[in-house]
């Protein structure tokens, strides 16, 4: 049982782990031992509402394929337990920020201060620009 939050969490059987050989420093170790690890979450056919569906597609980006399914590769840790708990990890750390729901931005306008003090500071730098101008207007 994978828990993203206290009301949600997703049951082992939704999620498929696939161990593959990972590239890297270990010599012929590598060569022989399937380290990394391949995490698949079929994210169009669990239980998440569609708003936090649409919201995990765009997080997710090319980790996403057109199928809805997540895949999460992890191959950081020398280890298989150490790649699986980082892919798990990753996996929660996603959900999470998909099922919070951004706050609506508010359309603001600069003050007046603020507008007259950029004015100034354009002026400023445009008078240390014309000062290195050539003086006479001589041709080199």
């Amino acid at each position: 049982m994978l828990i993203i939050t206290p009301a949600f969490s997703i049951p082992d059987d939704q999620l498929d782990e696939r161990f593959v050989r990972a590239s890297g420093p270990g010599g012929q170790h590598v060569n022989k031992v399937a380290t990394a690890v391949e995490l698949r979450f079929n994210a169009a056919a669990s239980a998440l509402s569609d708003e936090v569906k649409s919201r995990l597609a765009a997080l997710a980006g090319k980790r996403m394929n057109a199928d809805g399914v997540i895949l999460i590769d992890s191959r950081e840790y020398r280890t298989q337990a150490g790649n699986r708990e980082a892919a798990r990890r990753r996996l929660v750390a996603l959900i999470r920020r998909a099922i919070r729901r951004p706050r609506p931005r508010k359309a603001t306008m600069p003050t007046t201060a603020s507008r007259e003090r950029r004015l100034q500071a354009k002026g400023r730098r445009a008078r240390v620009k014309a000062q290195r101008s050539r003086v006479g207007g001589e041709e080199a």
